[in-house]
């Protein structure tokens, strides 16, 4: 099973106690009418787990979905959870929303609303093309893929680089001189985990995984590659 997250910086002046209390009291409830019936839309936080370092639970939120029976289209409501973890590294706090990145992006600004009343209070986290290029030329071997972005070339958008020995292929250097890496596909020396890691902090584990590994990972080693 693929495990995907995405880290996101915490802008506004907090602490992980106030976070705490704040979650704590999230619930949010929509009430939509169809025909003669009223259903409710729940968003909450439960299984809130806290220590000196971190604060984390499990953000569920209702989704009105239709499905055919008999004929007939009858709403149905679906409950889509995302783990959530906010970590406080010293100099910044950092929060990771395990779940696909369209869901993370809403999950990331629904919290940033509702815990600062205001939706640039959580932003997405920045880990510098450099950061990556480094990751990259430390083990060349075990990259599988390379993404390339915001290139200067007339008429390219985005280029890639796959197979082994990258570093070796005159265009890498080409490319890393005229552009940014976006993406990249790489194994660990340590254990020979396949992650995907973006410039905006989406984490893949193509190698299956506990959760718990795969954020022991993310705490590990994509936090320090975040600016």
């Amino acid at each position: 099973m693929v495990l995907t997250a995405k880290v996101f910086d915490v802008r506004s002046e907090s602490n992980l106690g106030q976070i705490a209390a704040k979650l704590k009291d999230l619930k949010l409830v929509e009430r939509v009418k169809e025909g003669e019936s009223e259903i409710e839309l729940v968003t909450d936080v439960s299984n809130l787990k806290s220590d000196k370092s971190s604060i984390s639970g499990v953000l569920s939120k209702d989704k009105l979905m239709w499905v055919r029976q008999r004929g007939k289209r009858v709403p149905v409501v679906r409950t889509i959870d995302a783990y959530i973890e906010f970590r406080d590294r010293g100099d910044k706090i950092l929060l990771i929303v395990l779940q696909e990145k369209h869901f993370a992006n809403a999950v990331a600004s629904l919290l940033s609303h509702q815990l600062f009343l205001d939706y640039r209070s959580i932003v997405e986290a920045n880990i510098p093309s450099e950061n990556i290029q480094k990751l990259h030329e430390a083990n060349p071997e075990a990259t599988k893929l390379i993404w390339f972005d915001q290139l200067r070339i007339p008429g390219v958008e985005k280029l890639a680089l796959a197979g082994p020995s990258l570093m070796d292929v005159p265009l890498y250097r080409e490319y890393v001189d005229n552009g940014r890496i976006w993406y990249i596909v790489y194994t660990t020396r340590d254990g020979g985990r396949i992650f995907g890691l973006t410039r905006n902090a989406v984490v893949t584990a193509f190698t299956r995984l506990e959760e718990s590994e795969f954020l022991d990972y993310i705490h590990n080693e994509v936090f320090r590659l975040i600016v």
